[in-house]
């Protein structure tokens, strides 16, 4: 789920590349022909055939990332006539059944969470992937990526962007000027918001607002939370059903994380009280940070696109992340993450050929240059990765010892994690205990 910044200069650089190459390959009105006899066309001939075609796409991605994705695939379109038509909306969960439902479904879908993935392959709705993609997916992503989008042993979608969510957003400079050091351990981390909440600054800031989405922001806590309280087996059976919703370990790390969360000391830099949460979009929420009116915010590697315009996100920068603390070391040091899989409602070849595309390297590079984005795609070089965020991050995926852990919220069946769960967290935010909130979600999903 997914603004500019003083990586202005970068972002403008991967722009005139870009534009280089699209007036190598030919400008924008050859794109209904293509230019497959260009030399530097050369990486798409496999994708020819397809002149005048459309494809459509549906996702949550909008705003600057959505025009990005857009600069990502230019060249891809000049080079093979394909038009690539991308819709990003802020209902995509909602809307993306009603329109599947309603006989209106995209082409392709980059859906973030398996369990929403599966429902729709299990109405018999999702096409299998062909066998040129499922290759090139075996190739570029780990049996661990491809899982989330298998069922029954057959590929429904390949694995696109990524993120790390593991991650707390600072101000270094702010940091450096209060002699605050950086946590390690969550006791660490709680006596630094003691030493903030005492100096008269919220030392965290949170918003869980996200349209038809809210509440998943929070979800993202208990499921870190619960990482670093019980590890990745009593997790990956939480996810699973393995064992109940409302399980003692499951409330344990909910009232942890509440102590941070729905703590009056520590809530809500910026915008009011702990109910002001449940009403301060994702976006705007770690915004405080660079106004000083916020210390901390715990959100994934993609808020790097929410910092307005001019901010500097650098270790010596406007704002920075550290890794979200371990609660208990011997546990290690999970990280939770997610990302989209391209899943296709229609089986036409230019649909394929898209789709297949999306899983190769020259994409993913592609879309890397442009900036502040990361993927699980082994062919990704982290040399195009321009945000120290985001090389961050790509080292922790790439990295075979990292215990990495999909989001959890995602795992589940779509109305339990796209629903009761997302619903669940807004009302505990808002004040409900969470004995009655944990048996509720329980509930749903029986």
């Amino acid at each position: 789920m997914a603004f500019a910044r003083s990586r202005q200069a970068l972002a403008i650089a991967g722009v005139l590349g870009l534009a280089l190459g699209v007036t190598a390959c030919g400008t924008g009105n050859d794109k209904k022909s293509g230019n497959a006899s260009k030399p530097e066309c050369a990486p798409y001939a496999k994708y020819q055939g397809h002149d005048g075609k459309k494809v459509t796409i549906y996702s949550s991605i909008r705003d600057i990332e959505a025009d990005r994705l857009d600069q990502s695939w230019k060249q891809f379109e000049d080079c093979t006539g394909i038009d690539i038509d991308h819709e990003g909306s802020g209902e995509f969960e909602a809307q993306l059944g009603v329109r599947v439902d309603g006989g209106n479904a995209p082409d392709l879908a980059f859906i973030p969470q398996p369990g929403l993935l599966k429902r729709f392959v299990d109405s018999g709705k999702i096409k299998e992937v062909g066998a040129d993609t499922k290759g090139l997916a075996e190739q570029n992503f780990s049996p661990d990526w491809l899982k989330y989008s298998t069922v029954n042993g057959k590929l429904y979608g390949v694995p696109l962007g990524s993120n790390v969510k593991s991650y707390v957003w600072y101000s270094p400079k702010t940091f450096k000027e209060k002699g605050w050091s950086v946590p390690t351990t969550w006791d660490e981390l709680i006596t630094l918001s003691d030493k903030i909440a005492a100096s008269g600054t919220k030392p965290w800031c949170a918003g869980i607002e996200s349209g038809d989405a809210t509440g998943w922001p929070a979800t993202d806590w208990i499921e870190d939370v619960l990482l670093r309280t019980q590890g990745v087996e009593v997790y990956d059976q939480w996810t699973t059903h393995g064992i109940p919703f409302n399980d003692p370990k499951v409330a344990d790390a909910v009232n942890k994380a509440g102590t941070i969360l729905k703590n009056e000391k520590y809530m809500n830099g910026g915008f009011g009280g702990v109910k002001s949460i449940a009403t301060t979009s994702f976006q705007e929420a770690g915004t405080p940070i660079t106004t000083g009116k916020c210390a901390m915010h715990r959100q994934a590697s993609f808020y790097a696109n929410q910092w307005p315009q001019g901010t500097k996100v650098a270790e010596d920068g406007d704002v920075f992340a550290f890794y979200f603390p371990a609660v208990d070391p011997a546990k290690g040091k999970p990280v939770l993450g997610a990302g989209e899989f391209v899943s296709a409602f229609a089986d036409r070849p230019e649909v394929q050929a898209v789709q297949t595309y999306l899983a190769s390297g020259e994409y993913v590079n592609s879309r890397a240059k442009i900036g502040d984005w990361l993927s699980a795609n082994k062919k990704l070089d982290i040399n195009n990765v321009p945000n120290p965020v985001d090389k961050l991050s790509v080292q922790i995926l790439q990295d075979p010892k990292t215990e990495f852990r999909f989001d959890g919220s995602d795992l589940m069946p779509a109305a339990v994690g796209a629903g009761t769960f997302w619903k669940g967290m807004v009302d505990w935010i808002n004040g409900k205990d969470t004995t009655t909130v944990l048996n509720g979600i329980e509930g749903s999903w029986k």
